[in-house]
């Protein structure tokens, strides 16, 4: 209600009622009759020029405290014909019950308040729902890395409330921001216990909402999931406690799938350790799971500038895994993170990854991704992923292995260094040259060996005659002092050059 107020240029001050200019607005409705109250159901602005109000004083403010009866958040009074002025004693009452009574001047149309009130709730709408896509990936990555708690706070901070959860003893194991006072948990459990075997329940309190969920799955209880907020959730809150309720079922119930797969991975790592033979048999039956039906694999590499990125990388892959009920094969070192892919679905999977991730994370990693292999070949897998990786821009797509070729050389720093120490001294000569002279026998000679010496292919794409050509050709050997018919002397030239103009 008070943001209707602050605009200027509807020109509707505020005669009444001041109370209640927290009130929420749901709904604007223009009403011109003695008894509208079965159309009300609660948060309208009614919009009314007053003419089928009541007579008498009385009977006017008998009708204002109906509508505020029956939950209307406002009413705009529209001056015109019927009345110069609100009248006093509909003022008196506003203020008496805190139902805001304000002006609405003969300049203002009642349908401007309409389109401006229904232009602010939808996008008040539009960020409440972009709000809730942001956290519901935020509270599932929270439900994989640090479990209830920082689900509780992410719900917390969402809904900016006080977010409890109790036991099915309604003991508290986790609260945000703060634990509340000795009264409210009384409240709170009074709330709980009125709504026996019930999914849940709003309640009011000292003008507190205190809204609450079981958790639980099929007939299993597991406890409660306690919101206390100033005013009762909204449509997209309720949405986003659904969610916690959700992930905090998931969390409570583990299903047994989940720990038997645990304590088989478990025994079959202690096997590991005590076997004197180092049998890895079943450490590869159990790595079987991460191939495709045809039995390929391929792997990400994720070079990192930091830690964090690391585990940001690691967050959000679990949180994908989770997801797609798929199983993750991560392995971390220092700051390279390796996860073995179905070979079908390796490039989506990371590039789902890459783009799931902050601005900032995915300018500091290099991916790459390595060609499909059978399952033995993993080490030849991560480490053709290491190499794309690193021959990978930071911020880019997922470089792929089998796109080195013919740039390979060129993106690792060491064999870099040599052939910039290379062309640095070989070409020093044409390009003197052609800096005097105003001549193309470095671009002509690129044009030559890029064409294998083929005359007619390397005339053709620098625009001049062949013999032209042949001409700047022996020019430049003459000025390098080389012989260009060694196809070792034109391999090099050729890298210093691209060396050079990459």
């Amino acid at each position: 209600m008070s943001w209707v107020l602050s605009q200027p240029d509807l020109e509707i001050p505020l005669r009444g009622g001041v109370a209640g200019i927290a009130r929420t607005i749901a709904l604007v409705l223009t009403i011109e009759s003695e008894n509208p109250f079965g159309w009300l159901s609660g948060g309208e602005l009614v919009l009314t020029t007053g003419t089928r109000l009541p007579a008498t004083p009385a009977a006017r403010a008998a009708h204002l405290r109906r509508l505020d009866e029956r939950g209307v958040a406002a009413m705009g009074f529209g001056i015109g014909p019927a009345h110069a002025e609100i009248p006093a004693d509909l003022i008196e009452v506003a203020d008496e019950i805190g139902l805001p009574l304000f002006e609405v001047a003969i300049s203002t149309p009642f349908a401007a308040i309409v389109a401006r009130i229904a232009a602010r709730s939808a996008q008040l709408r539009h960020d409440a729902l972009l709000r809730a896509a942001r956290t519901q990936p935020r509270m599932t990555r929270a439900l994989v890395r640090s479990g209830a708690r920082a689900i509780v706070r992410e719900l917390a901070t969402a809904l900016r409330a006080t977010v409890l959860v109790l036991d099915a003893e309604t003991r508290v194991t986790d609260v945000h921001p703060d634990t509340p006072d000795d009264e409210l948990l009384h409240t709170v459990r009074t709330a709980i216990a009125t709504d026996p075997g019930a999914t849940g329940g709003v309640h009011t309190d000292q003008g507190r909402s205190i809204t609450h969920q079981r958790i639980g799955v099929g007939g299993r209880v597991h406890g409660s999931l306690v919101v206390v907020s100033p005013a009762p959730l909204s449509a997209v809150d309720q949405i986003l406690l659904g969610h916690a309720n959700s992930l905090l079922a998931l969390d409570f119930e583990k299903p047994a799938r989940l720990w038997e797969a645990q304590h088989r991975l478990n025994s079959t790592v202690l096997g590991l350790l005590l076997s004197s033979e180092s049998d890895l048999a079943p450490a590869w039956t159990h790595l079987a799971q991460a191939a495709d039906a045809a039995g390929r694999i391929r792997v990400l590499a994720a070079e990192c500038d930091s830690l964090d990125a690391v585990d940001e990388i690691r967050s959000v892959a679990e949180s994908m895994a989770v997801r797609s009920g798929h199983p993750l094969f991560l392995h971390l070192l220092a700051r390279r993170v390796l996860v073995v892919l179905p070979g079908v679905a390796a490039v989506a999977f990371a590039r789902e990854l890459a783009a799931d991730l902050g601005e900032g994370t995915r300018r500091s990693v290099r991916f790459g991704l390595s060609g499909e292999h059978p399952l033995p070949e993993l080490t030849v897998a991560a480490d053709a992923a290491g190499l794309a990786a690193a021959a990978a821009e930071r911020g880019s797509a997922p470089s792929e292995f089998g796109a080195l070729t013919g740039r390979s050389l060129l993106s690792f720093d060491s064999t870099r260094r040599v052939l910039d120490t290379l062309a640095n001294t070989v070409l020093t000569p044409l390009i003197d040259h052609d800096a005097a002279h105003g001549s193309d026998l470095l671009f002509s000679l690129r044009a030559y060996l890029e064409a294998n010496g083929q005359w007619e292919a390397a005339a053709a794409a620098t625009g001049v005659h062949r013999h032209t050509l042949r001409k700047r050709i022996a020019t430049a050997q003459g000025l390098l002092g080389c012989d260009l018919d060694s196809a070792r002397v034109r391999a090099e030239l050729l890298l210093a050059i691209l060396a050079r103009g990459s």
